[in-house]
């Protein structure tokens, strides 16, 4: 096929759709619709003449010619965003794009920043506050900083491990109840339990106290834990902290950690599409971050 007939926009569909495995996700990712999607997918197996999808009612599946195209589309996209990614990079711009969770964005990175601002007042950050698996082929980030146990989760990029978090149970001082003193950890029970992500957490927790109790199910879920946090502070439950995260509160007596049993959460990770190809600015502040937060 001639270059000038390629229909690029009908491959552009059909790479994101065969990378998601999904013309739905595909439709978010390049804020078209799904009928967009599934319409320019027809299109070019029409004009190719291979079935590229097996279409059930539930999802779509690549077939063996769709793997094919899409190993060289993924390959050739990618090249060609590197390539633009390089060419921008050379230019003067020194805004530094950070994708960060928002718990370690407020509890590290935010309270720490003045420093290297004095000493690089040049640079400047654009923060993305997101705990979603990090894609740099649709992110405009050029690092990203993320939480997890295990950092192949991200795909066709590299990782850094940054420091390993270690939690344990945390409630705000005041908000202890005298009739409800805290001696045993199954005390912990008398009060609301903050979960995050699914209760997974607190019953592993109780488990290894050996604690089994139908109240370990209930409470409220938040979706990350700056969120969990903020409803400590208020006196709203007990949620699970690294001390570390929360030093000042706990010299000033306003939290406090009812029991020494912390367990490994999960490790944040610094996060890059390639590291040596980082313009100077992101590996200034690389250079800065690294030793710092895993000293931490």
């Amino acid at each position: 096929m001639k270059r000038d007939r390629l229909p690029l926009t009908a491959l552009r569909s059909f790479e994101a759709a065969g990378r998601h495995e999904s013309f739905t996700l595909a439709a978010q990712e390049l804020f078209v619709s799904q009928a967009a999607i599934s319409r320019q997918v027809r299109d070019l197996e029409h004009q190719i003449g291979n079935k590229l999808f097996a279409r059930s009612h539930r999802r779509v599946q690549l077939t063996q010619a769709g793997a094919q195209l899409l190993s060289v589309l993924s390959t050739s996209f990618d090249t060609i965003d590197n390539c633009l990614s390089e060419l921008s990079n050379s230019t003067a711009s020194t805004v530094l794009t950070l994708s960060v969770e928002p718990s370690f964005l407020s509890g590290w990175l935010l309270p720490h920043l003045k420093d290297f601002r004095e000493l690089y007042p040049s640079i400047d950050f654009a923060f993305d506050s997101d705990m979603r698996v990090i894609d740099f082929r649709i992110s405009e980030a050029q690092l990203a900083i993320r939480f997890g146990t295990d950092p192949k989760i991200w795909p066709a990029c590299e990782s850094k491990h940054l420091l390993d978090i270690e939690v344990l149970p945390v409630i705000a001082a005041d908000h202890i109840d005298p009739e409800k003193p805290l001696n045993t950890p199954r005390d912990l029970l008398r009060y609301t339990l903050l979960h995050e992500d699914d209760r997974t957490d607190w019953k592993n927790w109780f488990a290894a106290q050996g604690i089994t109790d139908n109240n370990i199910e209930r409470g409220p879920i938040y979706d990350n834990a700056a969120l969990i946090f903020q409803e400590i502070l208020e006196g709203h439950g007990i949620g699970f902290c690294d001390k570390r995260f929360i030093i000042n509160q706990l010299q000033s007596g306003q939290l406090v950690i009812p029991f020494d049993a912390p367990f490994y959460q999960g490790s944040y990770w610094l996060v890059a599409r390639n590291f040596s190809k980082l313009p100077k600015h992101a590996t200034t502040f690389i250079d800065w971050f690294l030793p710092r937060v895993q000293s931490f």
